[in-house]
Order: structure tokens, then sequence, then C-alpha cells
């Protein structure tokens, strides 16, 4: 069911008057019962994935939280042992979760990496030996990233101690299938999304109104401008042979905006929907083309997934066992500089390399990754010369030049995003070089853009579209955009919501003879 379908409307209407309609003590429940019915509208098979997920995290949280009220309560109960007891108890129980999480790990990662990257092994393996075994094409169910990550961050959470584990499998069910979240995230803590999730919510209007607005403004996003540009991305992406030179120049502009659009519009829909039934989500964006750099961009371009990969891989793999005499050791042959380094770029290297993984189960997401990761350590390493640099060119410290590396990471990050799109890592980097040759301009700026059903009209959209992102990029600097309309008198607020309707209805890429993209983010 997408959400932009008029059965997704139809669904949400129904679930929002029973969700208020119904005694508070079973919003939480009915919650539940509207994510099952949601997920089983992709396929009801899907359904046994995400329960077994739900299920086993559920059963080996409740482990963990038996074996830590174990030891708790003989520590209670036998006060007077000697301290090496009380250690041994503790680091006994510390195994025993450790233990278990693992087993959670190993079965739910599994599920994931069988389903979705079997046939990439096969490929490489046939590729890489000349053989010829067959592709299982496992189905991938929908969302399976999004839940099995954040499943997964659940337990390891209990086994650290950072929470309870919740011992109710119905409530714990609703936090891996909340329904505006399974599509493409944002990937939530427990501790954060269960002090809303199964609270009792009263009507709030103002609350409502505001989740209200910003679904809106990501159906807007999503469908006057990401879904209108399909079909030019579409075109030249999979003509590489007629269309190269000036057009994969459009392609690296009109496909990364297509996928912000596409990526930010759907989140925005997630976080209003979600809103609107009184429970908060993480934010997943934070003004992204505003980056200065590309590590800056990574903290605020998927924000919950970059944290999953910080808090989960690089941390514990920087300050593993293993890792730390691999410290030892390049500290002693390469020196204390570059063996300082030799951890945390391992670590980087990792965790861009699971990112990359995660995003898809082809090369060129592995490639796309393992860039990304040269970017930064090669920035990292050229601090210091950015530092001297700043000291002495005044100009280095204006606005003027803040522009310029937003400009730059905007299309260092557009670059990259490229291999998204051909799929195909040498057809990439033949593709990217042809920008600086003469074919394909003149016939750009001949009529050659509008081969792939746009009009001029459909340009000049994308073009307004284009700066009011802006202007509400520099707006939502100062402070949420919801909460500024909130501060307008009541006429003009309603107004402004009003024009974006309209605007949608009007210029929305829907209608006859028109099949509704889902969102690009709900393939990972």
């Amino acid at each position: 069911m997408s959400f932009v379908s008029l059965g997704f409307l139809l669904f949400l209407l129904i679930l929002f008057i029973l969700y208020y309609a119904l005694p508070r003590r079973f919003q939480w429940a009915l919650l539940l019962a509207g994510s099952l019915v949601f997920y089983a509208f992709a396929s009801p098979k899907y359904l046994i994935y995400i329960a077994v997920t739900a299920l086993s995290t559920w059963f080996a949280g409740k482990l963990i939280h038996d074996a830590y009220a174990a030891r708790d309560a003989f520590l209670k109960d036998t006060p007077d042992i000697t301290k090496e007891e009380k250690k041994s108890c503790k680091e006994a129980a510390k195994k025993k979760g450790r233990s278990i999480m693992v087993c959670c790990l190993i079965l739910n990662l599994g599920i994931l990496a069988v389903c979705k990257y079997t046939d990439f092994a096969i490929g490489t393996i046939n590729s890489l030996f000349g053989t010829d075994i067959a592709f299982l094409r496992f189905a991938l169910p929908m969302g399976i990233s999004f839940y099995t990550f954040q499943s997964m961050g659940y337990i390891i959470d209990v086994s650290r101690g950072k929470y309870q584990a919740e011992l109710n499998p119905a409530r714990f069910a609703l936090f891996v299938t909340f329904f505006p979240q399974l599509v493409q995230g944002p990937i939530s803590r427990f501790d954060q999304l269960s002090q809303t999730l199964y609270s009792e919510h009263a009507f709030d209007a103002q609350k409502i109104t505001q989740g209200a607005w910003r679904a809106v403004w990501g159906f807007f996003k999503k469908m006057v401008v990401a879904d209108r540009l399909v079909p030019v991305v579409t075109g030249i992406a999979q003509n590489p042979d007629k269309y190269a030179g000036g057009y994969v120049l459009a392609l690296v502009f009109f496909y990364t905006i297509q996928l912000y659009a596409d990526f930010t519009g759907g989140i925005d829909i997630t976080i209003g929907v979600a809103k609107m039934f009184g429970v908060d989500l993480a934010e997943n964006f934070e003004r992204p083309f505003f980056s200065k750099n590309i590590t800056e961009f990574w903290r605020r371009w998927h924000i919950t997934m970059g944290t999953w990969f910080k808090d989960y891989i690089f941390y514990p793999v920087s300050v593993s066992k293993w890792m730390l005499k691999v410290s030892k050791w390049s500290r002693a042959k390469l020196g204390t500089q570059l063996g300082k380094r030799v951890p945390v770029y391992l670590s980087t290297i990792l965790v861009w390399l699971a990112t990359g993984i995660w995003h898809g189960a082809s090369w060129n997401f592995v490639v796309w990754g393992l860039l990304n990761c040269l970017v930064i350590i090669i920035s990292q390493e050229l601090e210091p010369l950015y530092a001297k640099f700043h000291e002495k060119c005044a100009f280095s410290n204006t606005r003027g030049w803040d522009i310029f590396q937003m400009f730059r990471t905007f299309w260092l990050m557009a670059f990259l995003r490229v291999l998204d799109v051909y799929r195909n890592v040498p057809l990439t980097f033949r593709m990217v070089p042809t920008i600086f040759s003469s074919k394909g301009w003149s016939e750009m700026f001949s009529g050659g853009m509008l081969k792939f059903g746009l009009e001029v009209r459909d340009y000049i959209i994308v073009a307004i579209a284009l700066v009011i992102f802006l202007i509400v990029g520099i707006l939502q600097g100062k402070k949420p955009v919801a909460e500024q309309l909130a501060e307008k008198p009541l006429v003009p607020r309603y107004l402004i919501v009003w024009i974006l309707i309209i605007v949608i209805l009007v210029f929305g890429a829907y209608g006859i003879g028109y099949d509704a993209t889902q969102f690009i983010y709900n393939q990972f």
C-alpha cells in the first residue's frame, strides 16, 4: 500500500477515526492491528518474516531480562559474598546476555542476508569462477532492512543494560511493525519511541494539524517533484549509448533532486502521520544540502541510519580487543602518529562497507560506500592544511565561501550518487567523463530534454519547487517551519496549507495512465 495512493488515504482515515473514538487504553492495540493490516497489503506472506523477527527478538530480550533479574536478586539476597564473587556473578550474567544477543543477531541478520544478498553472492561466484549456479530469487519483504536494524538495535541495547526489555510481546510487536516507519524508516530507538508509542493520546487539534501539515509537505515533495522527474532520470540512465555528455550532467543533477524529494518527502509523510496519532518519531534529515563537507552531510542525511552504524558498529569495533591489538601493533610498526589512525580508519572502512551493502546487493553500492569513505578519510588527513588555509585566507571565513562549500558538497555527493542510477560500476566510470566532451550539449539545449515526456512547464515547476525548498530550508534554520506556521494567524496559516494542497492536486504526477512509483528507499 503506497503512501501516495487513495487506498492509503482511506486506510489512514478509518484508522484515525477509530483511534480517537476507542477508549484510550486500546489505542496502542489498534495501532498494532492497523500496522499488521498495512503490512499484509504488501503481501500476506511477508508477515511471516516480520513475525519471526518480532517474536525472536522479544523472546531474546525476555531471556536477557530474566538473566539480569536473577543476577540482581542473587546479589540482593546474598550481601555477604566477596567482591570477587560479585564480579564473577556479574560477568556470568553479562556473558549469558551477550550469548543470547549474538544468537538473536545471527538469526535475524541471517534472514536479512539470505533474502537480500544470496543472489548477489551467487552472481559474484559465477563471475569469479565461471560457474553457472542458478539464482534463488528470494522474495525481499517490505522494509526488512529497517525493521531488522531497529530490532537488532533494541536487543543490543537490552544486552548492554541501557534499558529494560519490553515483556509484553504485543507491545513489542507494535514497536517493530508501526506502519508509518515500515516503508523507509526512520530507524527508531526503543527508549525514545516507546515514550509516545504506548501512551494514551487525547485528541489534540494542534498536534494533529501540525502532523497533517508535515504530511502534506511530504506529498508535495513526492508527487510534484520526485515523481515528475522519474521519466527524465530513467530515460537518460537506461539509454547510456544514446544519452551521454551533457545528458549525464543533467542526470546527476535531476537524480539528486529526485532522491532528495522522494526520501525526505516520504519521511515527512511518515513523521506527519505518526504525529497525527500522537507518536513522535526521530528526525531523519537536517537540511543536508546546507552541509559544507561530506562528513557534515552524513550527519544531516539519513541521521538514524548513520547513528545506528556509529553506535553499533563503529564504536564497538574501534574499542574491541582485537582492534586494540591492531592499534598497539600499528603504533609499534608505523609510529604513533600514523599508528593511532589505523584503528579509526579500519573501523570507518568497515562502517562504509556495511553502509554500501545495506543500500543494495550489488557492487555499485559497495563502490559507492567505499568512495564516500575515501573522501572522508582524505578530508580528515587534510584538516591541518585546511586550518592553515583558513588562517591565511580571510575570504575563507566569509558567507560567500560557505556558499561555495555547500555548492561543492552538493555536487560531490551528486556525482557519487550516480552509481545508484546506472547500477553498473564500469558503465558509471565510462559515462561520467563524457560530461567534458561536446557530445549531447547542443542537442540538450535545442529540445533534447523534451524527449522524455516532460514539457517546458514541467521543468519550470521543478525550478519553482527548488526555490521553495531553499526558502523553507533557510527558514528551518531558525525553528521548525510547522512551529512557525502555528504562530501565524489562523487565516494565513491555513491559506498556505490549502494552497499547497491545491498545487499537489493540480501539478502532482498522477491520474489516468500514471503508475505511482514506490519510494526509492523502499527497495533498501
